[in-house]
């Protein structure tokens, strides 16, 4: 190769050797673009809250049975504002009761075809509420615990039996708990009491425990009316705070409609806990004396002055009234004494007959009376007969005074 030629592509080696060195200069000064992960959006914020709270909690499941969970376990609390007082409770609307007391003193003495039948009975003339009794007992007037007695008193599964035949048949059920006394010695479940403090605490602690456990079947089994005792009148005059603190613990269970069924004597009328309660109920025992074989418009004449006085009670109260439990012997003179239970005596069924209408016609025209509980239907349907001196209306002339009221007499309007 000529010698210029070669001198020429040195040159230019030289000179693209020069420029390539230039621009990998300039390269590497250059900043280094790193691929971007892209942020997730941010939620969106009120603009009066800086920054959102924590979510709560998953919602707890409702507890078992069919107590209704608190608003507070049901849906998580709204933001703060003003306070907004809580809606009341809705009134129990009062509804008239055409009852009878179905009693049964066995272990299963509710649920057997007898029962049934006598059950059957009942639908039959009118009667569309049943005071379903279960009697628990306590050794003496001063003992402090209450149990059942095997044998005498009605196991949960043959009361439940009953709430349920009764229920298909149409009826309503007043659960109706009974306290009575092993060893009375002259004494009666009226008489329960103490003089100590303690004796008294430990005596409402069993009488709660036997009245929640049956509160508890009412709820349940959907009963329609729930008495909260019976004839406790010393327990009910002179405890009034601690009946006030055993309802609390009676409507935290049961939701339904409350009465008392209080005695005649010095109870119904001195009891201060009415207003805690839907309805006044009276074992409207009231001693009606007359002649040995009174006409129906004499007892009537005696019962207007007791008519006065719960007319004069009810006004005080303002509650419905409820006769929880009233019934006579068919013996002659049974309206001097009529709760006591010996049946020694005349048989006078005619008797019987004039005190039920008696008392129909006295009752039930008036504005706050709203029925009645006849004592007592036994689960025998083969109770009673027209040469029984007992109390029951079974299979007597007394029952038919029952069937024309219940089923005939039209029900005038009432004011609650």
């Amino acid at each position: 190769m000529p010698k210029g030629k070669f001198f020429y592509l040195f040159i230019g080696g030289i000179i693209i050797f020069l420029l390539g060195l230039l621009l990998g200069v300039i390269l590497l000064q250059q900043p280094v673009k790193r691929p971007q992960i892209p942020e997730p959006p941010a939620a969106p914020q009120s603009p009066a809250v800086a920054q959102e709270e924590a979510p709560p909690a998953a919602v707890p499941l409702a507890p078992p049975g069919d107590i209704e969970p608190p608003v507070s376990m049901l849906m998580p609390a709204p933001a703060a504002k003003e306070e907004t007082p809580a809606a009341p409770a809705p009134a129990i609307k009062a509804e008239f009761q055409k009852g009878m007391n179905f009693v049964a003193w066995t272990s299963a003495g509710y649920s057997n075809s007898s029962s049934i039948s006598a059950m059957e009975q009942m639908a039959n003339l009118g009667i569309n509420w049943a005071g379903l009794v279960s009697t628990w007992y306590q050794d003496k007037y001063n003992s402090t615990s209450i149990y059942s007695v095997k044998d005498k008193s009605p196991t949960d599964e043959s009361l439940v039996f009953a709430i349920r035949k009764l229920h298909e048949l149409k009826f309503k059920v007043m659960l109706k708990p009974h306290v009575d006394i092993i060893d009375a010695a002259g004494k009666w479940r009226g008489d329960i009491g103490f003089d100590k403090a303690e004796d008294w605490q430990a005596w409402f602690d069993s009488y709660t425990a036997f009245v929640l456990h049956y509160a508890a079947i009412a709820a349940r089994e959907n009963v329609e009316l729930f008495c909260i005792g019976t004839e406790l009148s010393r327990a009910s005059v002179n405890q009034g705070k601690r009946w006030r603190e055993l309802i609390k613990k009676i409507k935290e269970v049961y939701k339904g409609p409350l009465t008392y069924a209080a005695n005649w004597s010095a109870e119904y009328d001195e009891i201060a806990f009415w207003d805690a309660l839907d309805y006044a109920g009276i074992d409207a025992y009231f001693p009606l004396v007359c002649s040995a074989q009174p006409k129906v418009e004499e007892l009537k004449s005696a019962w207007s002055d007791w008519l006065r006085d719960i007319e004069a009670w009810q006004k005080r109260i303002n509650k419905p009234v409820l006769i929880t439990e009233i019934g006579y012997k068919s013996l002659r003179d049974a309206t001097d004494e009529p709760w006591q239970h010996v049946g020694v005596g005349e048989l006078d069924l005619g008797l019987q007959v004039n005190c039920y209408q008696a008392l129909l016609e006295s009752f039930w025209d008036k504005p706050w009376f709203y029925g009645v509980y006849w004592w007592y239907w036994g689960v025998n349907p083969r109770m009673g007969g027209e040469l029984n001196r007992g109390f029951t209306p079974q299979n007597k002339p007394a029952q038919d005074v029952v069937k024309e009221w219940y089923n005939n007499k039209p029900v005038p309007e009432k004011i609650y």
